[in-house]
């Protein structure tokens, strides 16, 4: 059975991001203090915080972890128009440091020129990359060309969205018949406008990135996106939290491999659901992809599956203090992974 805890996180202004690291058992929070707390599982169960620092000089919207194979990585983004990448030391130079961790900032990234709105480390297969995105609706993929210095960093490519920048997911995808792709979200105001969510796919022959497809349906502001998990299928599946909870089907059309057009997608949508009556903050996937999980305005966090027809349905919901709804659907036991949990930050307000 899944059991609920509450954490006094302790921040002194509005919490913006929750981030698990890759086997759940360490968490990052980040907030408008301007603060990153990290935080270790004990045995019992508990969460403890074991870091907070002072991080940026504005609000930071986004926190995420690198993958374990390249140390204990941070990075970071604010209002303040910059990226930092923290990493975590062992101390060893005396016994008052011995075998307690400190965490360090290894870079600061100045490219943009407004509100750095959101930060990911590419795939692990990808190596140590990081993207990032700004208001100024710049997409900046940068990479560590050395492991092992993380406090050199190269711009590597530059991708213009025309539409301010909130949230990007990179498609997960390790097949070699799948490009390096991105989803960028945009919550520009300018609600006449479709296409608030735009697919970028890595060409080989250009070795740039290029526009690939455009959600036209999607004309509301994007809070959220997120690439499921993708286990050997042949199309992708995106899911976007905005005004409600979508899911798209996409699907690859074939194309001549020495071609150096963008793929083609047949666009499907899954789902949507407004049940939350809300805006909708943040979507999560858990690690198979069979579940997701939103939160919204509503207060609630909400967990969607989908039958073997593909048919999707709420099967649990949740509520802020991580307790059931009355009167619907209780399917909280089984693997959640950190879906339910990261999902469960509501209000994310403010860029």
């Amino acid at each position: 059975m899944f059991v609920a805890r509450s954490i006094a996180a302790d921040h002194k202004d509005l919490i913006h991001d929750v981030s698990y690291d890759f086997h759940g058992r360490r968490m990052a929070t980040c907030s408008s203090d301007q603060s990153i707390k990290v935080w270790d599982k004990g045995g019992n169960g508990e969460w403890n915080c074991t870091a907070s620092w002072k991080t940026h000089s504005g609000s930071v919207w986004r926190v995420t972890w690198a993958h374990p194979e390249f140390g204990q990585v941070l990075a970071s983004c604010s209002f303040d128009r910059t990226a930092i990448v923290w990493e975590e030391i062992v101390g060893e130079s005396n016994d008052k440091q011995r075998g307690q961790s400190h965490w360090i900032k290894r870079t600061t990234l100045v490219d943009s020129r407004t509100s750095v709105t959101d930060v990911k480390f590419a795939p692990k297969h990808m190596g140590l990359m990081l993207t990032t995105c700004s208001a100024d609706g710049v997409v900046r993929i940068y990479e560590a060309p050395d492991v092992m210095n993380l406090s050199q960093w190269s711009l590597q490519h530059e991708i213009s969205s025309k539409l301010s920048c909130s949230c990007i997911s990179w498609n997960p995808s390790s097949s070699r018949a799948h490009a390096p792709m991105i989803a960028v979200g945009s919550d520009d105001s300018n609600v006449t406008y479709g296409g608030k969510v735009q697919i970028y796919e890595y060409n080989d022959v250009t070795r740039k990135y290029a526009k690939a497809e455009t959600l036209m349906t999607v004309a509301d502001a994007v809070h959220d996106i997120a690439f499921a998990p993708n286990l050997g299928r042949s199309f992708h599946v995106l899911a976007i939290a905005t005004k409600d909870v979508r899911i798209f089907k996409l699907v690859p059309l074939r194309k001549d491999s020495s071609s150096s057009a963008p793929t083609k997608f047949e666009v499907q949508v899954l789902a949507q659901f407004d049940s939350h009556n809300s805006q909708v903050w943040r979507v999560s996937w858990n690690i198979t992809s069979t579940l997701l999980a939103s939160s919204g305005d509503d207060g609630c966090v909400r967990l969607w599956k989908a039958n073997y027809m593909d048919n999707w349905k709420c099967t649990g919901i949740l509520k802020g203090d991580g307790s059931s709804v009355s009167g619907q659907p209780g399917v909280l036991s089984g693997v959640l992974g950190s879906a339910a949990a990261l999902s469960a930050l509501n209000g994310a307000t403010g860029r």
